[in-house]
């Protein structure tokens, strides 16, 4: 990636870490959301150290931003690494309900071991967990049918920890984002920029739009990803060849066709257009393909 290294770890974040493993011991079972567009990105390296020995639930948020052919691909990856996984929306409030039963599926599981041991049943507590942004605040305000904690598309609204009840069978912990304190997979920092669940602090927007442009011409070429360079010239009225396009040329060109010089802002379009699916349901991120 041509773009300058790209890093983001604000105090706030650093601070909830610290927080997180203060409450870690409280809780029965982690529930980790991530974004169905760059499902391994959103994946925190630090994971199995918070969950050992409690219960894990996967959930994929957002997944109306990819194709339904991109979600079985990454339901069938996920499978075949014994994961088994909560496919959700929760702007439409799709797969909640399912994510819901799960959760409480697994405290009826935690409650079975209390009653053997001699002890009182108790609501399951969890934790959920993830990257800034990935909307962990708007799936605990649906499953609570209010708006509870703040929310919104952006990194680094939920600043604190705090407990939410759900009904009578579930605590939620609602944690803010959390990142590693270094980003080495540059790659995987390229598309949590352009998914904005890092401060845009962090890049440069027009390095990073026009690494973007780059990737949708790679993605072109794979039906499942959703990508179309047909739909990004039809919506700018710029040619954008995967052979022979340069970025900065169609940046530039782009942003004269539309009134402005500011590649600047062209490049910031470009970003909220993806960010809206205004280019369609794009997948960043895919399952390796078979070998020939």
């Amino acid at each position: 990636m041509s773009t300058p290294p790209i890093q983001w770890y604000p105090g706030h974040i650093a601070k909830a870490e610290q927080q997180l493993k203060r409450n870690l011991d409280k809780v029965d079972l982690v529930i980790e959301v991530r974004d169905a567009r760059i499902p391994l990105a959103t994946g925190h390296p630090h994971l199995s150290r918070w969950v050992k020995g409690k219960q894990h639930l996967l959930v994929i948020n957002r997944r109306d931003m990819i194709t339904a052919e991109a979600r079985e691909a990454w339901q069938q990856w996920f499978k075949n690494q014994g994961q088994a996984t909560v496919w959700c929306d929760a702007k439409a409030g799709t797969g909640v309900k399912q994510l819901q039963q799960a959760a409480i599926r697994a405290g009826n599981q935690l409650n079975e071991r209390r009653r053997n041991r001699g002890m009182r049943p108790r609501p399951v507590r969890a934790l959920t967990l993830g990257f800034p942004n990935v909307g962990k605040s708007a799936l605990i305000n649906r499953l609570v049918k209010q708006k509870v904690v703040a929310s919104a598309r952006r990194a680094g609204v939920t600043r604190t920890l705090r407990w939410v009840r759900v009904g009578q069978d579930l605590d939620l912990l609602d944690a803010p984002g959390v990142l590693p304190p270094r980003l080495d997979d540059q790659r995987a920092a390229l598309f949590l920029a352009l998914c904005d669940d890092i401060g845009q602090a962090a890049y440069d927007g027009e390095l990073v739009a026009q690494a973007f442009l780059r990737l949708l011409a790679d993605l072109d070429r794979r039906q499942a990803s959703g990508a179309s360079l047909t739909r990004v010239e039809g919506r700018y009225g710029v040619p954008l060849s995967a052979e022979t396009a340069d970025p900065a040329y169609w940046m530039q060109a782009a942003a004269e066709k539309h009134t402005s010089s500011d590649t600047a802002r062209m490049a910031q379009r470009l970003m909220d257009d993806f960010r809206k699916s205004a280019l369609g349901s794009i997948s960043l991120e895919l399952p390796a393909e078979p070998a020939a």
